[in-house]
């Protein structure tokens, strides 16, 4: 894999395989782990169980050129929980299909995690994630890591959904990216052992879907959304939440199923589709549509890219869900800007954080 960024190649090497494991998995997952696939497909999905199960090995072998690193500087304890993530949406086909060598060497590598200290932001979310895989597969867990980051993230919310990233509010897709997909999955995993967790969890619900309802309207007609904040070059994975509630058919009541897929599908080929996106050799290159290396910050690299899998979280659905069923939606926007006398839209009602 090229390892294009702004910082030097060595300052990337031992992290960003990582970074495209965990994310590539954890938007394929869905797919991967979905029982009945059209019969066109059913190759596919095969050949990359297969490809998954073997890069699961490699990554984890100490004797493999391709195993990852887990514990040593910052970045690995962001991608060890989007692989956690991962394992957390395909359990039959990540886990449970394993053997038990590499079992116990991948429930390793993620303890070896612990020694990152998460920053205290978005990435208390990722100690949290990685604390739930574990939960769920040995059964034991550092439940203080669990409960630091959702109180945290209760006490930074704004209002209307949004998040804080951290105490102080930020423009940016980190909501989409992180927060609200992972709050879901970290408070739906613990929710039976603590009245408080579970307590919380009914607001999150509420907030979740809100947050998709405001991320469908700012898909444009043509696909783009606003170019705002850090982290831009994930491209489609800005639509990482609004893809999980469609997964989850916990999409509001304003925007059909048909309307989430044809939204997505337009971002999909907004930001994929681009001139660039892609290096002569079919690897992603920095850029939200096509190839723009500026908008890529120190911390970015080629396997970073890769949270643009998210967006394609649906496919987990079966052929016959009305994701796939109904006939194309016209979105919000194209609604109003094409002149449709369409209900305004609302904020969510106040509420206590």
């Amino acid at each position: 894999m090229p390892i294009e960024s702004k910082a030097s190649r060595e300052n990337r090497f031992q992290v960003t395989h990582l970074e495209a494991v965990g994310r590539a998995l954890t938007g394929l997952a869905p797919w991967l782990e979905l029982k009945h696939v059209p019969e066109s497909e059913k190759n596919d999905q095969q050949t990359m169980r297969t490809l998954a199960l073997q890069a699961l090995r490699n990554a984890v072998d100490p004797t493999s050129p391709d195993c990852l690193n887990f514990s040593h500087g910052q970045q690995p304890l962001v991608d060890a929980a989007f692989l956690a993530q991962a394992l957390i949406r395909a359990p039959k086909a990540l886990w449970y299909s394993l053997d038990k060598v590499t079992q116990d060497r991948l429930i390793d590598a993620l303890r070896s995690s612990h020694v990152i200290t998460p920053g205290y932001n978005n990435w208390l979310l990722f100690s949290a994630t990685v604390e739930i895989a574990l939960l769920k597969f040995t059964g034991q867990a550092d439940m203080q890591r669990i409960d630091y980051a959702v109180r945290s993230l209760e006490s930074w919310y704004k209002g209307d959904s949004i998040y804080g990233d951290g105490p102080e509010f930020h423009w940016d897709y980190y909501n989409s990216y992180v927060i609200q997909p992972m709050l879901l999955d970290v408070l739906e995993a613990v929710e039976s052992h603590n009245k408080t967790w579970r307590d919380m969890l009914p607001n999150v619900r509420t907030r979740a879907v809100r947050y998709a309802a405001i991320l469908e309207k700012l898909v444009s007609p043509d696909g783009s959304f606003p170019a705002i904040g850090r982290s831009l070059a994930y491209r489609c994975g800005a639509m990482h939440h609004l893809a999980n509630m469609a997964l989850r058919h916990e999409l509001p009541g304003s925007v059909q199923p048909a309307q989430a897929r044809c939204a997505l599908t337009k971002v999909i080929e907004r930001t994929l589709g681009a001139k660039g996106t892609f290096n002569d050799a079919g690897w992603l290159q920095v850029g939200l549509c096509g190839h723009q290396p500026a908008i890529g910050e120190e911390y970015i690299s080629t396997g970073s890219l890769y949270l643009c899998s998210t967006a394609f979280l649906p496919l987990g659905l079966p052929s016959d869900d009305p994701f796939w069923l109904q006939d194309p939606v016209l979105t919000t926007s194209e609604k109003v800007w094409g002149g449709i006398n369409i209900i305004n839209d609302h904020a969510l009602a106040l509420e206590k954080a």
